[in-house]
């Protein structure tokens, strides 16, 4: 996922991306301890598009507070 995309979603379609990204990065922790992990770059990747959408959230959320 790239910011562009991040940046053109609406706030109901972030959380949502946000919940699943989250459900995802839980169930590849319990593949790694179980050493089932196939894709090691996919918690990366993961992890970097959580933040990018936290991020996103947060300038959304200073942008309107002023």
């Amino acid at each position: 996922m790239k910011a562009t995309d991040v940046k053109q979603m609406t706030p109901d379609q972030l959380k949502d991306e946000l919940i699943k990204l989250k459900k995802e990065q839980f169930n590849l922790r319990f593949q790694k301890a179980t050493g089932q992990i196939e894709n090691t770059a996919r918690v990366r990747q993961i992890r970097r598009d959580i933040a990018r959408i936290k991020t996103s959230q947060q300038q959304r959320a200073q942008s309107a507070a002023k």
